[in-house]
């Protein structure tokens, strides 16, 4: 067997030394390629991140232990235009010829063309240069340590490293060790302070103090100490306090004899430094608010003297020629309040929920002291945006549905509608897109739509909320209506919608929606086409006609088929109609599992070609601590409620609403729906270097129905597969159950989704990712009887698809495109040890294209 293998295992190890080669390819006779770098702290290896980024030289990096960018650079010559002007030396004439043919300027141009060094050029730029040992960057390495241990109150630490040499020829290790020596200990704290206001602010919250005596002296405490005590200050009405006020004075303690590591600490903080004048100081003073002044539509060249104003609620509102809006509405954005203390927190909150109105640009506030430097006059100048403003939008899309789409739209905005900062959008929108696999005959995608939105700065009900939801929560009413056509996902519909909502938020990490009325009414345009679009669904059925074509009561059915005239098949979609009748309503099925299977489809058919009426309320709460873009270790998680139909039904006993032949109630001649519905979504990123991320998504979504439905409507239920959920198989490809894709659109009413993802760069903005997607969807508590697709308890579980794969993604900075390839793992629909890797393949597998990363 080995002889079998050894030209293979030869030629694997000729690639192996080759690689290794070419690493070396500019590293020196007396230098070192480094491979790794360890840091030791009293003989304990140190694995923290933020310590080990201290290193000033890293190895090259490296794709699953290749060093791809390193071998990269190394293709790419020194001197790409030296060797061009050695070519043309290189024979009598040779430059002289091409300049008659050319032109000297278009010989000089070519030693300058890509052909000739732009490839070199090219590789240097997204390779990566060979780690070679610098000792000069290594005594870095040394101050940087040193520096941070002494921050940490080492003060007396030692640092050395050593050059370790491997057993492969030029790579060495570097090990850096560091002797600690004793800490230093804080013995005392102590404190001076300039203002005797400021010392009783301080003196209330010094229990609070992130330097506490007997702990070890820690620099990065000391800061945040001087970042919590400018916070309080200044939210304690020191409104113009100044960090640089502050500074300790570290002393080590002499009385204790024969103990040199413990240390006095001083705590001191200076009066205010006069602007213009360094030598001349003013202590610090609690300020509070004497007036508020708001500049409402204010223009710098205003002549303020010529200005009208009004006085409200202890503000006074200037304006030119006539108010535009309410004052409530302006001054219920304004959290200062005459005789107040001034705070920072009043201050963000004030420009957050200005900006919030969507009627005036970033506010610009002026504070003015008076003599006593004790009182304060703010001057609030708000400049407002255009009353009306036209965007139009343009946008290329993907998603799990279309393989690439296009959307054009185009609002008009009209600010202040009455007077209260209220916004009212008018928009149309117009979207085609190509479907992204072939579970429909059509091969594109299109919708037409329209929009009006008005929307409120504030809760609007009948009572007031201001206790439970105050106004720095960022408050707002939204009341829209719409309706949109849509082509080629199912049937065709026109839906209508409207909506009122709520929304707060709390933080800047949390999020409020609470929608009091969702209604969606969805008309299915083209019923009769079910079956030309539900392929599978007609195969099965055409199927089950085939043992009935020689009777001759079901004639009328069938029509010959385009490609063999002696074959016969359902016509649609009388013919559909009149089989499914004469089957469940004439008696004439010849046995009880045709009868069942052409129960089940029918169900199915009515299903998805009945009109939806769903009248609905629903809440939902998101919570997201990410701190920014750049922000890789982060969690974020939807907790989302709703239930339909409930309004409804409790009117049934107030108002004798028709029935249909199932008993449901009618609302315009339509079954409304009625169920409950519940997800939570969770997102999790862990950076696991400053590089590489792992990124983890959960979702778990159920959806009741009962009372008036039996099954959920197509709009609320769940799908699985795609580019941002199971990217092994294509969209609504996955599921129920253990079913094998039985129909076009497979979809039910309760859906587990798992995703787990390992991010790396690869070269320059390219990146790479493995990973494994887990998840199906079940029917449960429907009128959906098959097992096979329906959800039986934990053992169910074993039915989970898993697919596994990885993905190419290119960073535009404000976009990713990505291309991940998914893999058929384990595939549920599948019997016994088939189900694991039958279809794990390239042949078999699926290509996603995506915009942004999935989670």
């Amino acid at each position: 067997m080995l002889k079998k293998y050894r030209a293979k295992i030869g030629l694997l190890l000729a690639i192996i030394a080759l690689a290794s080669c070419n690493a070396l390819k500019k590293v020196g006779e007396d230098e070192y390629l480094l491979t790794k770098n360890t840091i030791y702290a009293d003989g304990e290896k140190i694995v923290d991140e933020d310590i080990n980024s201290l290193i000033a030289q890293k190895p090259n990096s490296n794709l699953f232990g290749y060093p791809l960018r390193l071998n990269l650079y190394n293709l790419a010559k020194e001197n790409p235009d030296s060797s061009f002007q050695a070519w043309l030396s290189k024979k009598d004439k040779r430059e002289q010829r091409l300049n008659k043919l050319l032109s000297e300027k278009q010989v000089k141009r070519l030693g300058e063309s890509f052909i000739v060094s732009g490839y070199s050029n090219l590789f240097k730029r997204i390779g990566e240069p060979p780690a070679i040992i610098d000792t000069s960057r290594t005594r870095k390495t040394i101050d940087r340590l040193q520096s941070y241990y002494g921050s940490k109150g080492y003060f007396n630490n030692t640092a050395d490293y050593t050059i370790v040499p491997t057993k492969r020829k030029k790579r060495a290790e570097l090990e850096y060790e560091v002797n600690l020596g004793k800490p230093y200990i804080i013995d005392s704290l102590s404190h001076k302070i300039s203002s005797q206001e400021l010392d009783s602010i301080y003196e209330k919250s010094k229990s609070n103090s992130l330097v506490k005596v007997g702990e070890k002296f820690d620099l990065s405490k000391f800061n945040g100490e001087q970042e919590r005590l400018t916070s309080l200050f200044r939210n304690t009405g020191i409104y113009n306090f100044q960090e640089s006020s502050i500074s300790y004075d570290v002393l080590r303690d002499t009385t204790l004899v024969g103990d040199d590591q413990k240390m006095a600490v001083q705590l001191i903080i200076k009066n205010l430094n006069a602007a213009n004048d360094s030598l001349t100081t003013y202590r610090y003073r609690v300020n509070r608010f004497k007036k508020i002044n708001i500049y409402a539509d204010y223009q710098f060249d205003d002549n303020k003297d010529s200005l009208e104003s009004i006085e409200y609620q202890n503000y006074t509102i200037f304006y030119k020629d006539k108010l535009k809006y309410r004052p409530k509405a302006i001054t219920d954005a304004i959290f200062f309040e005459k005789d107040s203390i001034y705070r920072d927190l009043d201050y963000v909150r004030t420009n957050r929920q200005i900006t919030n109105l969507n009627t005036f640009k970033y506010p610009n506030i002026e504070f003015i002291s008076d003599s006593t430097r004790t009182q304060l006059i703010s001057n609030i100048y708000l400049a407002s945006r255009p009353k009306y403003s036209l965007s139009l939008d343009f946008d290329i899309t993907r998603s799990n549905l279309q393989l690439l789409g296009t959307a054009f739209s185009a609002s008009v905005i009209t600010r202040n509608v009455f007077g209260g900062a209220e916004t009212l959008s008018l928009s149309a929108r117009g979207a085609i897109g190509f479907l992204s696999d072939n579970s429909s005959d059509e091969t594109f995608t299109s919708e037409l739509g329209g929009d009006i939105n008005l929307t409120f700065p504030r809760i609007w009900l009948p009572f007031s909320t201001e206790r439970v939801i105050p106004y720095y929560m960022l408050p707002q009413t939204r009341l829209s209506a719409g309706t949109s056509f849509q082509q080629n996902i199912g049937l065709d519909r026109q839906s209508l919608n409207s909506v009122l909502s709520y929304n707060w938020s709390p933080t800047n990490f949390r999020k409020n929606t609470f929608e009091l009325f969702n209604i969606e009414f969805v008309r299915n345009t083209d019923p009769n086409d079910f079956f030309r679009v539900y392929n599978n669904t007609y195969a099965n059925l055409d199927e089950i006609a085939d043992d009935y074509v020689n009777n001759p009561d079901f004639a009328d059915f069938y029509e010959p088929t385009p490609s063999d005239t002696t074959n016969l098949r359902l016509i649609i979609p009388n013919g559909t109609a009149g089989f499914t009748n004469a089957l469940l309503n004439e008696g004439q099925a010849l046995n009880a599992e045709d009868l069942s299977e052409v129960r089940s489809i029918e169900e199915r058919r009515d299903r998805l070609t009945s009109n939806n009426l769903i009248f609905s309320s629903n809440f939902t709460y998101q919570k997201n601590n990410r701190q920014g873009i750049s922000d890789d270790t982060f969690f974020q998680y939807r907790i989302r409620l709703e239930s339909a139909g409930n309004l409804l039904s409790a009117m049934t006993g107030l108002i004798d609403f028709e029935r249909n032949d199932n008993g449901q109630d009618l609302v315009f001649g339509v079954p409304f729906s009625q169920f409950v519905k519940g997800e939570f979504d969770y997102i999790k990123h862990w950076k696991v270097s400053n590089t590489n991320v792992i990124a983890f998504h959960s979702f778990i979504g159920l959806a009741v129905p009962y009372g008036n439905s039996n099954n959920i409507p197509f709009v609320r239920s769940y799908f699985a597969g795609g580019s941002n959920d199971n990217r092994a198989w294509n969209v609504y490809s996955l599921g129920p159950g253990r079913t094998q894709n039985i129909n076009d659109f497979n979809e039910a009413n309760f859906k587990i989704g798992l995703n787990l993802e390992y991010r790396f760069p690869i070269v320059g903005d390219v990146k790479g990712a493995l990973f494994a997607d887990g998840g199906n969807i079940w029917n449960v508590f429907d009128n959906v009887d098959d097992t096979d697709a329906t959800f039986n308890g934990l053992s169910s579980l074993k039915d989970l698809a898993l697919g596994t794969g990885f993905g190419l993604r290119y960073d535009f900075t404000y976009f990713v495109i990505r291309l991940d390839t998914g893999f058929k793992t384990y595939n549920p629909a599948l019997s016994g040890s088939d189900r694991w890797f039958t279809n794990f393949n390239l042949k078999e597998a699926v290509f996603n294209i995506g915009i942004n990363y999935p989670f």
